[in-house]
């Protein structure tokens, strides 16, 4: 744990700024835990509007953390979203310092 306060504003620099959005971190707390998930899935879960989910999906892919795919299931469109290998290390890695630096609080 750090006790130097330039090791705790180290540690919060560190912290992935387009993880740390609470939406995208939602977004990738459920992806986290299955292979993979359909657009109306994450709509339900998260509680985001199309519109808001379709922006930050878009980011997320930007940033190489997601994966989105469009396919047609019986003529019906269907759009999945599965996490990338980066995307996982990213996920991780943001959970280990966000734990890093509130473990390093005053308690």
């Amino acid at each position: 744990m750090p006790e130097n306060p330039n090791e705790k504003l180290t540690i919060l620099n560190d912290i992935d700024k387009v993880i740390h959005e609470p939406a995208r971190l939602l977004i990738l707390a459920y992806l986290s835990v299955v292979k993979n998930a359909d657009f109306l899935f994450m709509m339900n879960q998260t509680g985001l509007t199309r519109g808001n989910l379709s922006s930050h999906m878009s980011k997320l892919e930007v940033a190489g953390y997601i994966e989105i795919k469009k396919e047609f299931v019986y003529k019906i469109p269907r759009t999945l979203l599965s996490l990338t290998k980066e995307g996982k290390k990213a996920f991780k890695n943001y959970r280990q310092n966000m734990k890093q630096m509130l473990e390093s609080l005053p308690k």
